[in-house]
């Protein structure tokens, strides 16, 4: 079984209908850690050491955030910036990550329409985690397309259900060692592969 570490930041969770739904399907699964990062670090002293064995002791690390300014919020940066060091992450001798899966949990309040060429924000949600997908590069690790929770503020209580169902099934993909993931790399987003694999197509 792949082993799965879910950092999650949200620095106003206890507002966050969708993303309190999704970390609970992430807390009840067996393959993961869910590490909520305002939670261990409310004063922002990142234990540097510590979060790097946690990264060793996992083959999946999900970056769970809402989409704030096209970016993740304060805390999980600072942990890129900290935790992803020279020698350690990257760089000549900075092999620890190489090898391993990483990707994005996303919310948005637009929807999906709003990232497109033609929409108000102008790029695809792909296209704006692009420094993500290059950190994750830069370290040597396997980079696959978000998942997205997106128009999250008319979102009805079913439409939540099918996308926490949606993410149960993405973990279950992503942690069984039998599950080839790399045919999911060319999507804009995770969730349309997703679900015509979870239909057998």
């Amino acid at each position: 079984m792949r082993r799965i570490l879910v950092l999650f930041a949200h620095p106003r969770f206890e507002h966050s209908v969708v993303n309190r739904a999704l970390a609970a399907v992430a807390m009840q699964h067996p393959a993961v850690t869910f590490h909520d990062l305002y939670e261990k670090y409310p004063d922002f002293n990142i234990d540097i050491r510590a979060e790097q064995d946690l990264l060793l002791a996992h083959e999946v690390v999900l970056w769970h955030h809402p989409f704030y300014w096209y970016s993740c919020p304060p805390l999980l940066k600072q942990w890129i910036d900290l935790v992803l060091t020279f020698n350690w992450a990257y760089g000549p001798s900075g092999t620890n990550l190489r090898g391993k899966t990483a990707m994005n949990i996303i919310s948005t309040g637009g929807a999906r329409e709003a990232y497109q060429a033609d929409g108000r924000n102008r790029f695809t949600l792909r296209q704006l985690l692009t420094p993500f997908d290059q950190t994750a590069f830069l370290c040597g690790m396997h980079y696959l397309p978000p998942f997205a929770v997106q128009g999250t503020h008319r979102l009805s209580r079913e439409e939540l259900t099918g996308k926490s169902t949606e993410y149960k099934h993405l973990l279950d993909l992503l942690s069984n060692e039998n599950t080839d993931i790399s045919g999911f790399s060319d999507s804009g987003l995770i969730n349309d592969p997703l679900i015509t694999f979870a239909d057998g197509k």
